[in-house]
This record gives C-alpha cells, structure tokens and sequence, in this order.
C-alpha cells in the first residue's frame, strides 16, 4: 500500500507539474501582449490519515489564479485614444457584434487597458471588436445622475467625425474708449460706430450695431454719451438704448459714473453687465463697472476699440476625440469649440482576482469577485486613465524563465521516483521466483 501511494503521489506530482508548466507557457507567450494579466499555480498538499504506524503518500494539487490586480508598466503611444488605467478600476466595454446585432442591451466587459479607434460607424472600438462604453452628456455638457452599481445607463461611445456643430454668442465685452473731446461744447458731435459680428442659434453670421452718440452742452463738458444697440437680424429694432455719463475727477477720470437704462435689460453695476434680447435669445453685453477702466471709458480724443470679445463660433467639423484623466470624452472642432460628449466611469470590485477571465484581455464579474460599482475617474478608490498609453503585459519573463527550470526539475524528479517504485515492485515480483 505505502509503495502504491508512492505511486500515485509521483502521478499526482506530474501532474500538477504540468499544469504549473502550462501556466508558465501562457505568461511567456503573452509577455507582448498588451494588458495580459499573469496567471500564477499554487501547489497544495493532499494528506491522509496515517494507519497502523505506516505513512500514506497523499500527494499535491495544482490551482491556478489569475492575478488581475497586478498592472504592467505604461508605454506612450501616438493615439489619442489608446487608454490605459492608473492605478486600480477597469474600462467597460462590449463587443462589436453585439452592438450591431441590436439584440437588446450589450453585456458589459472589463478591462485594464486598449487601442481605441473610430471605426466605419463612429465606434470607439478595437482591432478585436471591443467598444468604449460611456455614459452621454446632455447637450449642454453635463451629465444626469447615472445609477453606480448597474451598467444600465453605459451606451457604447459613438461619434460622428462628420458632425457639424457651432456655439451661439451669448456673452460680450466691450472695450472701447470713447473720445472725450467730442462731449465739449466746441464738438461737432460726430457719432461713433462699432459692428460686432455674432453667432446666432443656427451658426449664421449676424451683427451687433452699437452707436455712441455725444452729449454736446451749450458750455463746458457733458461727458455725456447715449449707446444704442441694434440687431441685424432685425433690421431697425433698437433693443437696447442706455445713457452713459463719465468721471471727470482726478483719480476716476475716465471711467463710468452712471448708466441709465431707456430701454433693454437694466445696467448692473455689480457686474458691469446689460442683458439685451436678440432674435435668437438673450445676451450679455459687459461694458464695464462703475469706476472700473476695463469696459468703456472716456480718454483723450480718439475712438479706440481696444478690446472685444465674445463666446459663440461658426458652423465647424469635428476634427478629434480624446479622453482626459477622468474620464471625460472630449470631442475637438476646427473652429476651436469643444465639447464634452460622454463620460467614461471605472469600475471597481471589492475582489478582482475573482472575476471570470475571458478572451482579448476581457473579465466579468463573478460571485468570488463581489458587486461592480462605477466611480468617476479619480474619485474613490479608483486611479485614472491615461491617454496614449498603453498597458504592457504583467509577464516578467526572468522570473517565468525560472519558475519552468525548477517546474523542469521537479517534474524530473516525479518521473525519477515512478521508475525507482516500478524497479522496488519488480523486486517485489523477483521474491516469488
């Protein structure tokens, strides 16, 4: 019996040899492989219960993990969209070909990094068919709240490289320096004109036609001007009129006392601000605030725009998508614009060794693994993600190298103790004779 289980203990060893072998042959074939996560064998001793003095050989068993909290270093790439985590979460995505099949909500896969590029559709996706997920952004660039602890609210991340899109102007300011000569009594009361051009809610080219006209008093210096404010977009409507009166004081000279509303939205002097309505909506218009010289002014004897600017952009091509370190999806415009389209969360799971490991470098939860939780990236326990990066395999073959000469010698040393028993049961067999 003791000679038999010396038998089956150096079987057992075999293998559980091999297995470890196995392993080892899967880290070093995917030492190049982006993302690869190393498996790892453990061995196990097996006892039984000894009887009447003599020892039972119980053997060893091999199992296997597969480390996925281990990260391989990060490799710059020219990508925008090559990804990578720092750090611990995961990326959500799905396959290809279950977006397409349009055969309800695609399941959602994990993994640490990947190659994302736009495909024929405006997919994110990679050479092997794996789609970004994200969650969409309102038009305005901001999310609603998602669910965490579900991936109901994921959709994979789609653009439109032929996307038009433009920015309404909502916002002005206005730096112009009036001559203050032209308020004299000796004046010829010439009017300033100013057109600034705007955007309207269809990226069409409209005009802002702003008059400055002066004040000229029978004597002395009003310092007096009256702005008139209107739209191109509809012809000889006045939709804004206010009276501007000036400092003429030694250390304020120059800058606004008073504006008078006559008509359009009321002057704010807490912010320098007059709303006026234009076809396509309201806008805010800066000219200064009180006291302040960094909105209109009255100096010396020249009309002298020195500073417009204003929001909004013309009608504009996407030119590129990338992704920041926390996950927001940005997409570029040839105009300058950018847009905020989708956010993309990291998943965290109390147990990641324990998910279930799939192809191309893909895991799903599993019971051993624990409930997923979208984080933000940065946010929580999670790390960030790196744009053109990549993750390299956790492989390091040295060590792989040296775990099979040792899984060579040990299973040499299994086959050496096989034929040293069958030589003893043939000794056994010889006392007959």
């Amino acid at each position: 019996m003791t000679i038999s289980s010396s038998l089956n203990a150096s079987v057992a060893g075999l293998t559980a040899n091999a297995s470890k072998l196995a392993a080892i042959s899967d880290n070093i074939a995917n030492a190049s492989t982006f993302g690869y996560k190393r498996v790892e064998a453990d061995f196990h001793s097996m006892v039984i219960s000894r009887s009447g003095g003599h020892y039972t050989a119980g053997g060893v068993r091999a199992t296997s993990q597969r480390l996925i909290d281990e990260r391989g270093s990060l490799v710059t790439t020219t990508n925008a969209t090559d990804l990578a985590v720092r750090g611990r979460g995961m990326l959500p995505v799905t396959k290809i070909s279950e977006v397409t099949s349009g055969n309800g909500a695609p399941q959602m896969l994990l993994t640490s990094t990947g190659s994302f590029r736009t495909d024929a559709q405006g997919y994110l996706v990679t050479k092997s068919g794996l789609v970004l997920m994200g969650w969409p952004a309102n038009p305005d660039g901001t999310f609603p709240s998602y669910p965490r602890d579900t991936s109901a609210g994921l959709e994979p991340i789609q653009t439109n490289v032929n996307q038009l899109t433009s920015e309404p102007t909502t916002s002005m300011v206005l730096g112009v320096n009036l001559p203050a000569t032209a308020t004299d009594s000796t004046s010829a009361g010439d009017i300033q004109e100013l057109t600034i051009e705007y955007f309207d809610n269809l990226g069409k080219s409209e005009n802002l036609e702003v008059t400055f006209t002066p004040t000229v008093p029978a004597t002395g210096s009003s310092n007096e001007w009256t702005m008139v404010i209107q739209d191109s977009a509809d012809p000889g409507v006045t939709i804004g009129e206010y009276t501007l009166t000036f400092d003429d004081s030694q250390t304020s000279g120059g800058t606004l006392t008073s504006v008078t509303t006559v008509t359009g939205g009321t002057y704010d002097p807490a912010n320098g601000n007059v709303i006026v309505n234009v076809v396509g909506g309201p806008m805010e218009i800066n000219i200064g605030e009180l006291g302040a010289s960094d909105g209109l002014t009255q100096l010396g004897d020249k009309f002298a725009p020195l500073q417009i600017g204003k929001d909004g952009s013309p009608v504009g091509n996407m030119t590129s998508v990338e992704v920041d370190q926390n996950g927001l999806v940005h997409a570029y415009f040839d105009t300058g614009i950018t847009r905020t389209i989708y956010q993309v969360p990291l998943v965290d799971l109390p147990n990641p060794n324990g998910m279930v490991a799939l192809d191309q470098q893909t895991y799903i939860p599993s019971p051993d693994s624990g409930s997923f939780f979208l984080w933000d990236a940065g946010d929580g326990p999670t790390g960030d993600i790196v744009a053109y990066s990549r993750e390299e395999s956790a492989t390091d073959v040295a060590g792989e190298l040296t775990d099979m000469i040792q899984t060579q010698r040990a299973y040499s040393s299994n086959a050496k103790v096989i034929q040293t028993v069958d030589e003893m049961l043939q000794e056994t067999t010889n006392i007959k004779r």
